[in-house]
């Protein structure tokens, strides 16, 4: 049975689950999984693994991401997005009163290496909940800062209102920042309050949503899956190694070696295995693949 990634333009509405449901019922496997979650309301980039291919998504969630995004200023919502309740209206003449300068010096500041606290709908566990469940029970919590590095906050365009402002940008950020927690912070710096209406992941890594299929197509069985060394090749460095460090590899066994980072290991672009450095020039397994080739 055939093993890799399967890249899915998913639509607003649906939750990242249901769209595992959907690959599972067109591939017939039970064994699929995504590398990072997007929330019902965003649309775009969802990398699938399925069979053995899932082994390679905890290699594929760290990856840096690229977004499309709508941030709307003049109002805050419990969710920091359009689908929560709205905690805070801005007036009008404050919000007609800040110019594109300030927008722009705002965003400046959110840009680089930055403390973000997480929106409290997000996924993060708390004592082991889930954090939007404990929203939705009616807890009020605030969950730490973590460190993230939005490598580009691009404003794109302008569009007004009578209540409110809209920004079309566009983000490249690190693994684990909450592009409705920019919103978010944005408002707040300026005054008005913000959330986010519209989100589309266009990249993960070098995997690009151009290449995905949708759903339309996925159950018309009209897409194109990639092998198991093909998902490897497009998150990992790669390097060649023998039939016999293959079979050593497969036993748990070490073989000599350097890498500088995690790295697939292939034979003949058959995937054998993921590897790490172990001890000065000797390379151990992190993940065995005993079924390298995909049909």
């Amino acid at each position: 049975m055939s093993s890799g990634f399967l890249l899915i333009d998913k639509p607003s509405g649906l939750t990242s689950h249901d769209v595992v449901s959907k690959v599972r019922k067109a591939l017939g496997t039970k064994k699929v999984g995504h590398a990072g979650t997007l929330d019902p309301m965003a649309t775009g980039l969802l990398v699938i693994g399925f069979n053995q291919g899932t082994k390679l998504l905890t290699f594929a969630v760290g990856k840096d991401k690229t977004y499309l995004a709508t941030i709307r200023l003049g109002s805050s919502t419990v969710t920091d997005d359009s689908e929560g309740e709205v905690t805070f209206k801005a007036e009008p003449a404050r919000l007609h009163e800040i110019s594109k300068q300030e927008i722009q010096r705002e965003i400046k500041a959110l840009t680089g290496e930055i403390d973000q606290v997480p929106s409290s709908v997000s996924a993060i566990k708390v004592s082991g909940v889930r954090s939007y469940d404990r929203v939705r029970s009616g807890e009020e919590f605030v969950l730490p800062a973590r460190k993230v590095t939005v490598s580009r906050f691009e404003l794109l365009e302008i569009s007004t209102g009578k209540e409110f402002i809209d920004l079309e940008v566009a983000v490249d950020c690190s693994s684990g920042t909450y592009i409705r927690a920019l919103a978010r912070d944005l408002g707040k710096a300026l005054g008005v309050g913000g959330h986010l209406t519209k989100l589309r992941r266009t990249r993960v890594g070098n995997l690009q949503v151009s290449e995905a299929t949708g759903l339309e197509a996925l159950q018309l069985g009209d897409f194109q899956k990639l092998t198991l060394f093909e998902s490897c090749q497009e998150i990992l460095p790669m390097i060649e190694i023998t039939p016999q460090e293959a079979i050593d590899l497969k036993q748990g066994k070490q073989i000599r070696g350097v890498v500088s980072q995690e790295t697939g290991a292939s034979t003949s672009e058959e995937l054998v295995a993921v590897v790490t450095q172990a001890r000065d020039g000797w390379l151990r397994s992190l993940v065995v693949f005993e079924e390298a080739k995909s049909d």
